[in-house]
């Protein structure tokens, strides 16, 4: 079956072209002009993958991505006009998985489709794959972590950046052998993706983000995974 992509631009010409090129790539493709109107097609039509305009009329796509990240970890792509470091962190922090700055080639916008689509991709197993740090829990086929044995709900790159980490204990990444090992070329020249998604996951694994006990940081460096989960904190 043909992965589904929600494209949400104002510009009907931008968006047109889109969805034609797209769709010759295989996509199932559904269209939104505006937030309101983005929110209504998700609702309806739960689409695999989303493309996400920031400046849209009715609802902007931050409030659009706020939204949706209430009900769904879907990957989200977000395009802006704006080369601003500060829009780019506001997406980041509401859930965004990447982002895209206008203008940009049909080509650029499948690759990137592409590398989050893989990195959200479901694997089989014969059987589950479970490893357990403490109360912490992740199986690597089902793609689920449980903390205290609740589904605990990540995004796509707040997974690839823990998996990542928690299969290589102790070694310390770079922001930039992180992002590249996690999030792909596509956010390259941008190594602080990395501390935005960093901290949005010790809010939902660490027992106190403020005294992490699994995302380490490795200071002037980046990241690693500790090997101490008996904490009180």
């Amino acid at each position: 079956m043909a992965e589904s992509i929600l494209l949400v631009e104002d510009e009907k010409a931008i968006r047109n072209a889109m969805a034609e090129f797209l769709s010759e790539e295989g996509f199932e493709i559904y269209q939104a002009g505006d937030g309101l109107e983005a929110l209504e097609v998700f609702k309806k039509e739960t689409p695999d993958l989303i493309i996400l305009d920031l400046m849209l009329p009715k609802l902007d796509g931050l409030e659009v991505c706020k939204a949706i990240r209430q009900k769904s970890n879907v990957p989200i792509i977000m395009v802006t006009a704006r080369d601003e470091e500060i829009d780019k962190l506001l997406g980041l922090e509401l859930g965004a998985d990447d982002y895209i700055t206008k203008p940009f080639s049909l080509r650029e916008i499948k690759a990137r489709i592409k590398a989050v689509l893989r990195r959200t991709g479901f694997q089989s197993a014969a059987e589950e794959h479970k490893i357990s740090f403490g109360p912490l829990e992740i199986n690597t086929d089902r793609r689920e972590v449980k903390v205290n044995n609740k589904v605990v709900e990540l995004t796509p790159s707040e997974y690839a950046i823990l998996t990542t980490l928690s299969q290589n204990i102790g070694r310390p990444y770079s922001r930039l052998q992180l992002l590249n090992a996690t999030l792909g070329e596509s956010y390259a020249g941008y190594e602080r993706a990395i501390d935005t998604h960093v901290s949005n996951l010790r809010k939902k694994i660490e027992p106190n983000p403020q005294k992490p006990i699994y995302i380490l940081t490795v200071y002037g460096l980046g990241y690693k995974f500790g090997d101490n989960y008996e904490s009180n904190v």
